[in-house]
């Protein structure tokens, strides 16, 4: 089955990175945001979230706060 993931993320955060490499290895296509490029896509992730910090994920609308393993797996079907 395919997802639609949206990763938002920041140059400079760490767990942005590691989310990436996670969603990279298990062959998991996504779209990311840099938000520190574009206070415009910052301001939507917070209305979507509420949430200020990255990183966030929207997997088929559902919103994902962090890097939350078991959540994205569930959402991703990888359970």
């Amino acid at each position: 089955m395919s997802h639609s993931v949206t990763l938002y993320t920041a140059e400079a955060c760490s767990w942005c990175a590691s989310v990436k490499e996670y969603l990279q290895a298990r062959e998991i296509d996504f779209e990311e945001i840099d938000v520190s490029a574009d206070p415009t896509l910052a301001e939507e992730m917070v209305q979507k979230t509420g949430q200020m910090g990255v990183p966030v994920l929207d997997i088929d609308g559902n919103m994902v706060i962090g890097f939350n393993k078991s959540e994205i797996d569930q959402l991703l079907d990888l359970v």
